[in-house]
């Protein structure tokens, strides 16, 4: 009895996974399949078709939008992992790591909460809204991400490798480059793809601190959506994802390369 009930746990877990993988990304394929079917209203196949795709190539509108959450989600990786970075080391060497502490709200507050506080406070200065204020936003959620990453590496640096490196005549700038940034690569580079994906994916913000002079992918989508679903935003949401997914393996396959990895 007992052998019985342990062939069937262990025959249950991959059914159970199998089925929650299912469960995700049954509606990604189903995306993907009515992108390229030929009808408006995507509630039947009637036939293969690129017509969306020539729409999403040709539409300066998107292309626009897209420019736009570049533009912020380049700007906030940049600004969050220097920022990050440079606190770290700061805080590390004062020893005042218990400051790490401010930024780890970011993980768990409600990010409706953050998109009201920073709207609340690029009214209260008289800030204009737009990319600059987009960018703030997204570099305040990037840093919640960023400080905890970096840190966690920079606490499993050898410090003795440091130690020997200034002592050997290096100046506290070269040891900075040399040997403690080269260190920190895998954390910049995980917390780097995390933050951009989070930028890139990101609606509340981007609704309540764009503005109407900035307009980036989501909340296109958003104004599609409303208007009614178009192929085009299966066709949009298809791209994307093919566009992550060789990120992603341009990731692994640099990863794989390189043994400081």
């Amino acid at each position: 009895m007992r052998s019985l009930w342990q062939s069937i746990s262990q025959l249950f877990l991959p059914i159970w996974v199998g089925l929650t993988y299912l469960f995700l990304y049954v509606p990604l394929i189903v995306l993907m399949v009515f992108s390229f079917n030929k009808v408006m209203f995507p509630y039947r196949w009637v036939g293969f078709s690129w017509r969306w795709y020539i729409e999403l190539f040709s539409s300066s509108e998107i292309w626009a939008a897209a420019m736009n959450s570049f533009i912020v989600g380049i700007s906030a990786v940049t600004l969050s992992l220097v920022l990050g970075l440079l606190f770290v080391v700061w805080a590390s060497k004062n020893k005042l790591t218990g400051l790490m502490g401010i930024f780890y709200p970011n993980l768990v507050v409600p990010e409706i909460v953050v998109a009201v506080g920073l709207l609340s406070f690029f009214i209260f200065f008289n800030a204009p809204l737009g990319l600059t204020s987009l960018i703030v936003g997204h570099t305040l959620l990037g840093l919640g991400y960023a400080i905890p990453i970096i840190y966690g590496r920079f606490q499993t640096l050898d410090q003795r490798i440091i130690e020997a490196s200034l002592s050997l005549g290096a100046t506290h700038s070269e040891t900075f480059f040399k040997i403690v940034l080269p260190l920190l690569r895998p954390a910049l580079v995980a917390a780097g793809l995390l933050i951009f994906i989070i930028s890139l994916d990101d609606f509340l913000i981007a609704f309540f601190c764009a503005g109407s002079s900035a307009q980036t992918l989501s909340l296109y989508i958003f104004s599609m959506i409303r208007s009614g679903v178009s192929p085009v935003v299966n066709a949009l949401a298809t791209f994307m994802l093919v566009i992550s997914s060789i990120l992603v393996m341009i990731f692994c396959s640099l990863k794989t390369k390189d043994n400081v990895w």
